[in-house]
């Protein structure tokens, strides 16, 4: 983006730093000097980690006892539908790995490393507070209403709450939002396979070993869990060997990025068309025990280094970049509150629901998990360099660096620095940190293809589209679609410049979703307050920040045509959808009266 905000100049760091924290926060000017260079890191970490525990003992409790009224004995799609594809019942602690790998992806990492451009502040605290009393709720709510309507997907379940023609739109704008989400995600990891090439023989590792372990438990009847921690085991061991793999193999290690890109998304196609047994559902468990392990190591380096935060609380005009307000809501999207993961509530995990009760600690309790990954991103992005001239080396413009890359390499660099505090020697750390974050990226992928693919078959099914019923050619139109939003937009930014689109568009689905739940709240007789007000705040900045893309997109027609277009339809459609759904509400309330 290239709109500064005009009411602050921009403070430029010295090149070089003295040795000690202190001296460097005394060489710089006095708008960074005082609190932001010297709190420490761990210390806003443990109160987050104390919020995010009340909100779910009392908050979570709270929805599921008096607005959701869960059972232990209701029935759940996942026993009645059993097909052995989708509909696949699952122990609580295999569906949150799931779950928990599913939403995470790598956007809880990418965008608050990216948010904390206008300082750690502003993403601290949105990062808080949407987590617990926005996201997670979304989570939740979008989980239980899809188990309640037999598994179906909330675009679907549109049609029975508000109209045929709202489920239509919808479902619309959920195809365009994954549409981005591939080729978002698929330019994630091709930067990181580029820049940390020995991440590619342990992700590849990872893909063996799950499918290893889902043939393993699924047709010789062992049981997951030991299974999964000698899986994972591999894959750690894998990771020593990044290193020398790359070396050995200098093609592979060179691949450029558009290459990468188009071989993760035809692999993507095949994983979305797999058996989610065979697959999707045991890498995402061996993922889960990585994004735990990154989780635990991430903190027990943190509360052994301390570090200091160097970056600025509020740095609200970088060079280049949007506005703080409205565009922090969008750049953090899936750290806070996220529309994909009411995709993946009721397209993946609601059909392998085993009792209605899980859904509280795989919904709110795995949108938790996601926020605070969120909140050590805003750490290792901010408390991770040696020296705030070193934060500005990255930050200074929103496209220093080369944008992406750098904004990935912040906190791959910044974790590995907290990690490396527990005597693991620096470049492994890099490795792991990357392989993480590589891994959920891949994930998402995975994720994202299959739901595609379950969206366009309900749109198939809807209108008797014959090629969209078949899975194969649903697939993949959905993957080829998203190869040409990745090889044709980017202006030479990749993935940053799909960011913001991807953010907004993610947002107003997470609005459309809180209405819908509001809406089926408001006709069961239950209190819908909860949900209403978060999709009116949601909804209100994110469309703010989708006219501000746009006029960024139209400046620039001739390359970013194709953004310029799929936006100005997503944004018509939201519109559309918030109408018919606010006047639906309203005549609710008047016959109430």
């Amino acid at each position: 983006m290239r709109r500064a905000n005009a009411l602050f100049s921009l403070v430029r760091f010295p090149a070089t730093d003295s040795a000690s924290h202190n001296n460097r926060s005394s060489t710089l000017p006095a708008e960074y000097r005082p609190e932001s260079a010297r709190l420490n890191a761990a210390t806003l970490a443990l109160i987050v980690f104390v919020v995010f525990t009340l909100g779910y003992r009392f908050y979570s409790k709270f929805l599921a006892t008096r607005i959701f009224a869960l059972s232990e004995d209701e029935p759940v799609p996942s026993h009645e539908l059993e097909d052995g594809v989708d509909y696949v019942p699952t122990k609580l602690h295999v569906l949150w790995g799931h779950h928990f790998a599913s939403i995470a992806g790598a956007a809880p990492i990418v965008g608050p490393a990216i948010a904390v451009i206008w300082g750690w502040l502003p993403a601290l605290i949105w990062v808080c507070v949407g987590t617990v009393f926005m996201g997670a709720a979304h989570d939740f709510a979008a989980l239980v209403i899809s188990a309640r309507h037999r598994g179906r997907s909330i675009g679907d379940i549109a049609g029975d709450v508000m109209s045929h023609r709202v489920r239509t739109l919808f479902l619309i704008i959920i195809s365009l939002l994954v549409w981005v989400v591939l080729a978002v995600f698929a330019f994630i990891i091709a930067t990181l396979f580029v820049s940390t090439p020995s991440s590619i023989f342990p992700i590849n590792v990872q893909i063996i070993v799950a499918l290893t372990l889902g043939w393993l438990v699924y047709k010789r009847g062992m049981p997951m869990f030991i299974p999964s921690l000698v899986c994972y085991a591999g894959l750690l061991i894998a990771i020593f060997y990044g290193e020398a793999f790359a070396q050995n193999f200098p093609a592979i290690a060179s691949l450029s990025v558009t290459t990468w890109v188009v071989l993760l998304l035809i692999y993507s196609f095949i994983a979305s068309v797999m058996p989610v047994w065979l697959l999707l559902q045991p890498r995402d468990y061996i993922n889960s025990h990585q994004l735990v392990t990154g989780l635990v190591v991430l903190s027990a380096g943190l509360a052994v280094s301390r570090p200091l935060i160097v970056a600025p609380a509020i740095n609200p005009s970088p060079e280049g970049a949007p506005s703080l307000i409205p565009f922090l809501f969008v750049t953090i999207a899936c750290g806070a509150i996220s529309g994909f993961h009411g995709l993946v509530s009721s397209g993946t995990t609601s059909k392998q629901l085993n009792k209605m009760t899980d859904a509280r600690p795989i919904g709110y309790g795995g949108m938790l998990a996601e926020g605070f990954l969120g909140l050590m991103a805003v750490l290792a992005a901010t408390a991770g360099f040696e020296s705030s001239a070193q934060w500005y080396e990255h930050y200074g413009s929103w496209g220093a660096a080369n944008g992406l890359a750098a904004k990935l390499d912040a906190f791959v660099r910044g974790g590995a620095s907290f990690v490396a505090a527990l005597g693991i020697p620096f470049e492994t750390a890099r490795t792991f940190m990357a392989v993480m974050v590589i891994a959920f990226a891949a994930t998402s992928l995975d994720t994202g293809a299959r739901i595609q693919r379950l969206v366009l078959t309900e749109l198939g099914d809807a209108y008797n589209i014959a090629p969209l019923r078949n899975r194969f050619s649903a697939g993949a139109l959905g993957v080829s679609a998203a190869l040409l939003l990745a090889v044709t937009q980017g202006n030479g930014q990749g993935g940053l410049a799909l960011w913001p689109l991807f953010g907004t568009t993610n947002q107003l689905v997470a609005g459309v979703t809180l209405l819908i739940v509001s809406i089926w709240l408001k006709k069961q007789g239950r209190p819908y307050i909860y949900t209403l007000v978060p999709m009116i705040a949601v909804s209100a900045v994110t469309a703010w920040a989708m006219v501000g893309n746009l006029f960024d997109y139209y400046a620039d027609f001739e390359t970013l045509w194709l953004l310029s277009i799929s936006g100005t339809l997503i944004l018509a459609l939201d519109i559309w959808v918030l109408l018919e759904g606010f006047k639906i509400l309203r005549d609710a309330q008047e016959g109430d009266a």
